[in-house]
Order: C-alpha cells, then sequence, then structure tokens
C-alpha cells in the first residue's frame, strides 16, 4: 500500500507540472524542481527507517548539495535552448553537467 501511495503522489506532481507547463511554463518550472519531491523522499526515509538521525542527516546533506548538480543540468539545458539546440542534444548536455556535478558532489562528501 506504501508503494502505491509513493507512486501516486510522485505521478500526481509530475502531472500537474507537465499538464500546467503550457498554459505557466516558469510556474510549472517550479512545481517541478520544488522541495516537495525532497520532502517526500524525507518522508518516505524516515518512516523506513524509524526515523534514524543518522540516515535523516545523510539524506538531508546529500539533497542540500545535491541541488548543485541539478542546477548544472538546468543551466546546461537553458543555454542549449536559448541556442536552439535539438531536445535531444539539450539532455545530453544537460545530463552530462549533471553527472558531472553528481561525480564531484560524491567524491566530495566522502
Amino acid at each position: 500500500m506504501q508503494l502505491a501511495i509513493k507512486i501516486a503522489v510522485s505521478l500526481a506532481v509530475i502531472l500537474l507540472a507537465t499538464h500546467g507547463a503550457r498554459r505557466f511554463p516558469s510556474a510549472a518550472g517550479l512545481l517541478g524542481v520544488m522541495p516537495l519531491t525532497g520532502a517526500l523522499v524525507l518522508v518516505w526515509v524516515y518512516l523506513e527507517n524509524q526515523g534514524d538521525p543518522g540516515i535523516m542527516t545523510g539524506f538531508a546533506k546529500g539533497a542540500l548539495w545535491g541541488m548543485v548538480p541539478s542546477i548544472l543540468f538546468f543551466l546546461a539545458a537553458f543555454l542549449c535552448l536559448k541556442k536552439g539546440l535539438p531536445l535531444a542534444v539539450v539532455l545530453l548536455a544537460g545530463f552530462a553537467a549533471w553527472l558531472l556535478g553528481a561525480v564531484v558532489h560524491q567524491w566530495w562528501l566522502k
């Protein structure tokens, strides 16, 4: 049942963001990256680990510094879109920037 709730809530957020993108693109972008996702994961991590402070703190630290690779993804995507590049190139550049940031993120947090 808990898995079904996780899937339903996650799907609702994604559908709301994608549905609203046509009419309110910047608001949909904000919804797509808002802390709601992080908050949901924080709740699930809490419930699945009986509120273990070590796990919770580690998750919060990883999420906090994990914003940097996400910013790199969207920065690369934004720059590619401004240049009129195809979506495949936009996504490739964005994920490459994110991956580089994620590798540095994991190295730095060890």
